[in-house]
This record gives structure tokens, C-alpha cells and sequence, in this order.
């Protein structure tokens, strides 16, 4: 299947990323949220991406304009009709993706592949809101998406071989190297990530260090770049949280159990670098 026209549903941090590798490697783009002050502000974040590149002298002027042109701004979900392949990139939370997916059903052409770019929910529970199960599939990318080579490739139970062998070919012509996981909650990356930082959390939550101990343990013992509770705020700790109760509701174990510091922490709007304040202050 020819990708031409690729879709992004959100132009935050993870859709705008999502947009510009897309556009990097030649495809038209439409970028959609759900008001325009968003769109605008994922606009601004990627031109300011690549104007940084321009002066590190990684991109010319003339590619730069020649890749945001590809980038197109929506603020309504009908402008999906046009994409053969879109992905999502909403909130972390399962009734607002629920819509989103049945809303793509009705506007995007029969053929269309629906992707989900969730941390943790079962793609299987997504592709059953549509009546196209066989063509949604799980495309996890990391953040900061035009940095990180990981593409997490989930294949629900439905989900056929020619939109596997689709997404994965798609992932390589951004320049991504695709890893398979199977359908279950938190698939591999946060099955393991998110446990750790719980438990990082937990740690100070118990008392056992303070936040710069920890995240230096992890650091210089483990030879981690960034420490466990710095890169929850990365991740956002409203995000951190959600993912450890999709864990924890479908595993039904408790050490998946979320810290209640936590979820203190989100219930303060404390949500880390996106909100100025988490584990740390940031400015």
C-alpha cells in the first residue's frame, strides 16, 4: 500500500514530533487538534525545531520551508478523509480515544489504516470501535519523537499482515527502527519503564532518598542519561499515572499498584515539565 497523505491526530508534544518526522521523509501531512491555538503552537514548535537546524547547519533554508509546507493545520477531523494512513496521538485516555476512532471510521476512505500511538491501552479494545479491526494497529513512538529511533509496532488480534507489513515499512521510511510487541497492556516499553519509575517514586514516597539521590543511583549506577524521576516529568506524571492504572487494571497485580504520591502529585496539577512543576521545578 502507497502512503501519500499521512494524518496526526494532536499537535502536541508527541503529534507535532509525529507530523515532522512524517514530513521529513516526503509525505503530505495534515496535523489536526482539536483548537487552533494547538495546531499553531505544534506549528511553531516544529518550525523552531528546524530553524535550530538550519544554524547548526543539519538542514538548509529552502528544506526547511520545503518540509513545513508539507505540514498542513486542522481543526477539524473531516480533513482525515484525504489520508491514506493516521495516526493518533490524543490524550492518554481510553473514552477520549474510543471517539476518535470511531469518528476516523465514518470519515476516512475504506482502506484507510487507522494507528494509535497510545503508551499502554489494549489496540485490540481500540480496533473493536471501528468496523475496519484488520487495519488498527499500535504505532508507539518515544519522545522526543524526531530524536528517538524506537517505533513499538503492536499488532492487535485482528489486526492483518498487510497493515503490519504497511506500518512497519512506514516507520522505516522515517528513519525509525520498528520493534514488534504483542497486545498486552503497556506492551514492552512501559511494562518495564513504567514499573521503575513507580517504584523510583516510591522511593521517595518511603523516604529512602531524596529526589537527587535517586535520580543520580540511576544515573551514574545504571548508567541511565536521564534519572527515573526527571524523565517521568519528561513524560508528564499525568501520563506516568494513566499508564500505571492500565497496568495495574489489566494485570490485577499489585505491583503495578501506582504510588500514591503519584497520583498526589497529578491530583495537585503538579504534572511536571509541561506544567512547570513536578519531581522538580523547571522554569
Amino acid at each position: 500500500m502507497e502512503i501519500k497523505t499521512f494524518g496526526v491526530i494532536g499537535a502536541g508534544q508527541m503529534g507535532n514530533g509525529i507530523a515532522q518526522v512524517a514530513a521529513a521523509s516526503g509525505l503530505d501531512v495534515i496535523m489536526n487538534d482539536v483548537k487552533q491555538e494547538f495546531v499553531d503552537k505544534g506549528l511553531k514548535t516544529i518550525g523552531g525545531i528546524l530553524a535550530r537546524n538550519v544554524e547548526k547547519g543539519k538542514m538548509t533554508v529552502p528544506e526547511k520551508d520545503a518540509l513545513l509546507a508539507r505540514i498542513k493545520g486542522s481543526i477539524s477531523l473531516k480533513d482525515m478523509a484525504a489520508a491514506d494512513f493516521v495516526v493518533e496521538a490524543a490524550t492518554e485516555k481510553q473514552d477520549i480515544k474510543f471517539q476518535i476512532f470511531r469518528d476516523l471510521d465514518q470519515i476516512c476512505r475504506p482502506g484507510a489504516i487507522l494507528a494509535t500511538n497510545t503508551s499502554s491501552i489494549p489496540i485490540g479494545r481500540i480496533a473493536a470501535q471501528t468496523r475496519r479491526p484488520d487495519k488498527v494497529i499500535g504505532m508507539h513512538f518515544m519522545n522526543p519523537v524526531p530524536v528517538m529511533k524506537l517505533v513499538e509496532i503492536i499488532p492487535g488480534l485482528p489486526t492483518s499482515e498487510a497493515t503490519l507489513n504497511t506500518t512497519w515499512a512506514l516507520a522505516e521510511k522515517f528513519g525509525k527502527t520498528p520493534a514488534k510487541a504483542n497486545d498486552y497492556p503497556g506492551f514492552i516499553a512501559n511494562r518495564i519503564l513504567l514499573p521503575m519509575l513507580n517504584e523510583a517514586v516510591y522511593c521517595l514516597y518511603h523516604g529512602v532518598g531524596t529526589r537527587e539521590d535517586i535520580d543520580t543511583v540511576m544515573k551514574l549506577g545504571m548508567n541511565h542519561p536521564m534519572g527515573p524521576l526527571a524523565l517521568a516529568d519528561l513524560i508528564g506524571l499525568d501520563t506516568c499515572l494513566a499508564i500505571m492504572e492500565t497496568l495495574y487494571d489489566g494485570f490485577k497485580d499489585s505491583k503495578y499498584r501506582p504510588c500514591p504520591l503519584l497520583r498526589k502529585y497529578v491530583e495537585a496539577g503538579w504534572l511536571g515539565r509541561k506544567t512547570g512543576r513536578g519531581f522538580f521545578e523547571y522554569k
